[in-house]
């Protein structure tokens, strides 16, 4: 039989088994969590095969070791390699990038692949390239120290599309003080692609450094467009070799000028075939939406946020049309926010994002059908017509629970005492216990004194006295409401600027109808244009002081929600 001892020490053993394993299973966990991601890239593609050109890894954290490149000597020549690391610390966040820029020159042709790089333990993944055959490259007929190769694709665009302008500055000597203008193509949009690479590479068997710079252009309009020619001005260095001291036989410079061809671009229309109402071209084209809530389980008077978002690649974000185009009704109001528009210039091209929120308020029970959405657009890869569309939504509102009333309070009739009942609590007090009675005078005499000491201890009441500032606030919501109701524009404007120089420190109606919401923003601006507009027209102050009304309410109900919130972590 086992003694108690022997139990004790066979439990602690297990416990300690226990321990040792999921300290084991942590240190898995968190080998895997924390191994570093490392990217790989490389500055262009497709490369020649007597061209240079850099593969880069990044890492958002410092790998397990040093990086070992020797496999890529199997279908590389590595010229040089370099490293750096940065930080920074961004809205209480520390990041930080450290990168290996390897520069190598491919030893073939083809689908070449970078292979795997092992930093430790950790591995960046693989990825290829395609490397041409020199022969392909466009021959340049020159054996110039110093000049400038351009090129456009296509050159026969759809207007509105994007046309890559891609120049190269060849060089073989040393320059300084280099002067070169930007491309200039009218009736057109341009924007720079990326930053500038640099490589070599050999023109008529003579070794040239290269630097390249894209740009993206989108003309706007058809017919018939020329890019003007680029012009370079550099200091050349060559050595004084007439100087009679060779201790001071120092360089000098001459001043060259040089220039790259016009190339013409002839702009094809709008297809005809295209039925839309808004053109629009890209490579690439994605619409989606999401919803803050289920669509089919909202109740009356909840809100739900409905997202709609488009990326496309290759166009300008001023080109992406409005997507929320739905009219509501009045049992199903719509408060949309101002859309968020940006824009990524990549060496790969432009890339244009739009979002809009739209706040959705059912105000009955009910079904509300929502119009699918179609964004008609052209394909500039396939060269065909595409529409991208999320289908027809419904939304399912249910009536709020409302809560039973609660029941009457019963009501008791006084029963007459009869004599029984007297002589039965009579004897009742008499057959209670002395000490019960002592009981109950020292409770009673610890209350009286408790209530005697807070009434002491009781703070005196502090006066609230509003400043002079909230007695200018409530005047100017004053003034404003009396403005309205007299469709006073002037006046209405003054009491605006009052309020917003209160709660936002602006004093201009532009910059506060951005700090509110959609329907007050709105009312705002419609009262701008009255004032400042061309044509004079009416101005009617109701819906104004109704959305100023509603924007104020829903300020208090956020506010109060947010005061009532419990703190994170208490102190």
């Amino acid at each position: 039989m086992m003694t108690l001892k022997h139990i004790f020490r066979s439990e602690l053993q297990v416990r300690l088994l226990a321990c040792l394993f999921f300290l084991l299973l942590s240190a898995l966990m968190s080998s895997n969590t924390y191994a570093a991601d490392i990217r790989v890239s490389v500055d262009r593609n497709p490369v020649s095969v007597d061209e240079s050109f850099q593969i880069t890894f990044t890492a958002s954290q410092s790998p397990d070791d040093d990086p070992d490149f020797s496999p890529l000597e199997q279908d590389f020549n590595i010229i040089n390699q370099s490293n750096s690391s940065s930080s920074s610390w961004v809205n209480g966040k520390s990041t930080k990038v450290v990168q290996w820029i390897v520069n190598v020159m491919a030893k073939q042709t083809g689908s070449l692949v970078i292979p795997a790089i092992k930093f430790g333990k950790d591995v960046s993944r693989a990825s290829s390239i395609l490397v041409a055959d020199k022969s392909s490259k466009k021959a340049l007929d020159t054996n110039e120290d110093l000049f400038i190769d351009v090129e456009a694709s296509p050159q026969n665009p759809y207007i509105q599309s994007q046309v890559f302008y891609t120049l190269r500055l060849y060089t073989k000597v040393n320059i300084s003080q280099a002067r070169l203008n930007e491309p200039e193509l009218s009736d057109a949009v341009i924007e720079r692609l990326g930053e500038d690479s640099n490589y070599n590479t050999q023109v008529n068997g003579v070794d040239y450094s290269v630097t390249e710079r894209k740009y993206a252009f989108f003309p706007q309009k058809s017919g018939k467009l020329t890019i003007k020619p680029l012009v370079l001005t550099a200091e050349v260095l060559v050595n004084n070799a007439q100087s009679i001291n060779p201790f001071f036989n120092s360089q000098m410079s001459k001043t060259k000028r040089v220039e790259s061809k016009p190339i013409t671009l002839d702009v094809k229309p709008v297809p005809a075939e295209f039925k839309g109402q808004h053109w629009l071209s890209a490579e690439q084209l994605v619409l989606k939406q999401e919803w803050s809530t289920d669509v089919a389980q909202l109740k009356v008077g909840e809100p739900v946020t409905r997202t709609l978002s488009l990326v496309a690649k290759g166009t300008t974000v001023g080109q992406l049309p409005e997507l929320n185009t739905t009219q509501t009704s009045e049992e199903l109001k719509a408060y949309p926010d101002q859309p968020v528009l940006q824009e990524q210039k990549k060496v790969e091209g432009l890339i244009a994002f739009r979002e809009e929120k739209i706040a959705l308020i059912p105000s009955k029970a009910g079904t509300y059908p929502l119009p699918a959405i179609e964004i008609p657009w052209f394909n500039t890869q396939t060269q065909k017509l595409e529409i991208a569309k999320i289908p027809e939504e419904t939304l399912t509102t249910a009536a709020v629970a409302t809560q039973p009333e609660p029941a009457p309070a019963p009501t008791f009739t006084p029963l007459e005492t009869t004599k029984t009942d007297s002589v039965a609590i009579a004897d009742s007090y008499q057959n209670t216990p002395i000490w019960l009675w002592v009981s109950i005078f020292l409770a009673l005499g610890w209350l009286i004194t408790l209530i005697v000491f807070l009434r002491k201890r009781r703070p005196k009441a502090e006066v609230w006295v509003e400043d002079e500032s909230e007695i200018n606030l409530k005047a100017a919501i004053k003034n404003l409401k009396h403005a309205c109701a007299n469709n006073d524009a002037l006046a209405a404007k003054e009491a605006l600027l009052i309020w917003g120089n209160h709660k936002f420190d602006t004093n201009n109606l532009g910059a506060l109808s951005g700090l509110c919401d959609a329907r007050l923003r709105d009312e705002i601006v419609l009262l701008n244009q009255t004032l400042y507009g061309k044509e004079s027209t009416q101005w009617e102050g109701k819906k104004l002081f109704q959305a100023f009304t509603e924007n104020k309410a829903r300020g208090a109900i956020k506010e109060t929600v947010d005061k009532s919130l419990e703190p994170l972590y208490k102190l």
